[in-house]
């Protein structure tokens, strides 16, 4: 279905830009993928079939409402904030800088600048009003409308598609978001009753609750607030840009209760939660006795799970070492290194494995490596032999 490409394409995107945060992703490397993504976008839209009736946009349209849509998804869940990210003066529901407008040196299809993407997205407003049922148009046209700051302007696309599309928690929570920046403050009816909507669709969707945080805090209910941040929090990479943001909102939402005299009591660490029996990949790594001499005991081993045919990055990862091979591992959803990209949303995943000297998560030449045949998540007795060269040939 559409909304399943859309929604991973945007779980890549984040994966992508939380992995570069981190520096294990170069910038040569993050742009290539990136790119790589927002081709596959176009042309998924533009090889879709269009409804009896409807004109097929343009490739130049497509091409620019990609931009502006990719942009958006670049921002990531947390776009809304807390008042410790939003700043004074700041909508709730805001961009971080340079956000809101999209660089025209950001990518090749967004060469011709700011005013050609905005007459496109009028274009595309001008063919939605022939065109009253095309969810995916009214989801594009809202989307770019917000990219641009116009989020007056964005509303009626929203409720457009969400009248079309009324169980689609993502543009449920956009939606949501639009109505705040319109009105200043995510507390505001109209936008938790999306927010309601969206949970009950989602009761773990990122942007969703960080809305109703931000609406909770702002009505000085900080142990609501913190409730929701802390859902978030949860499944995110710890050391992540993102995860650190949401953590310095919980501790000023903990501060202000302190201040307010009712302290809200401490977390308690909580285990690592263990993925469903169905999903979870477990196996063997060995490595081949003629490569035994290019390895050293302390050489890093990383174990790894990309989705089949879904690009390189990688689904879940594990760490060991030389001399923990022959490793048993096990790898789940758990192991996601961003929330919603994990191994139960992929159809069939390739399990690999890699011999670092460097201990560098990105392959470099010299490197040793194996991968097994495309399995089924909750596949087990998946056999890895380290037996190839990296650079030495296919």
């Amino acid at each position: 279905m559409a909304d399943d490409f859309f929604a991973t394409a945007r779980g890549r995107l984040v994966q992508l830009k939380a992995l570069h945060d981190a520096g294990t992703l170069d910038a040569a490397t993050y742009e290539n993928e990136r790119r790589a993504v927002e081709r596959e976008i176009g042309n998924h839209l533009a090889d879709a079939t269009p409804a009896e009736g409807q004109a097929r946009p343009s490739r130049r349209l497509i091409a620019s409402l990609v931009v502006a849509v990719l942009a958006l998804a670049g921002v990531g869940y947390w776009r809304t904030g807390s008042p410790s990210l939003a700043g004074a003066g700041t909508s709730v529901a805001a961009a971080p800088p340079g956000a809101a407008t999209v660089d025209p040196a950001a990518s090749d299809a967004a060469a011709n600048g700011l005013q050609q993407i905005a007459a496109m997205v009028d274009k595309l407003a001008a063919r939605m009003k022939d065109h009253p049922e095309d969810a995916q148009g009214w989801t594009m046209l809202a989307r770019s409308y917000t990219v641009l700051g116009r989020f007056a302007d964005a509303l009626p696309a929203y409720a457009q598609a969400s009248h079309l599309q009324p169980r689609n928690a993502d543009l449920l929570a956009d939606y949501a978001d639009a109505v705040a920046a319109t009105k200043g403050t995510a507390n505001n009816p109209e936008s938790m009753a999306l927010v309601a909507r969206a949970l009950a669709v989602d009761a773990e969707h990122p942007k969703a609750l960080a809305l109703a945080g931000t609406a909770l805090y702002d009505r000085g209910d900080y142990a609501g607030a913190v409730a929701s941040w802390q859902k978030i929090a949860d499944r995110l990479p710890p050391e992540s840009d993102l995860a650190k943001q949401v953590n310095a909102s919980i501790v000023e939402a903990r501060e202000r209760a302190t201040a307010s005299g009712t302290p809200i009591a401490a977390a308690t660490a909580r285990p690592t939660p263990a993925a469903a029996p169905a999903t979870a990949l477990t196996g063997t790594v060995t490595l081949d006795a003629a490569l035994a001499a290019n390895a050293a005991p302390g050489d890093s081993v990383f174990v790894f799970a990309r989705a089949a045919g879904g690009g390189r990055m990688p689904l879940a990862m594990q760490r060991a070492t030389v001399s923990d091979l022959p490793l048993a591992f096990r790898l789940d959803d758990s192991m996601a290194m961003a929330p919603g990209v994990t191994i139960s949303s992929a159809k069939q995943v390739i399990v690999g494995a890699r011999i670092s000297k460097s201990g560098n998560a990105l392959p470099q030449a010299g490197d040793l490596s194996g991968e097994a045949v495309p399995v089924a998540p909750g596949a087990s007795g998946v056999a890895i032999r380290i037996d190839k060269v990296v650079g030495s040939g296919p």
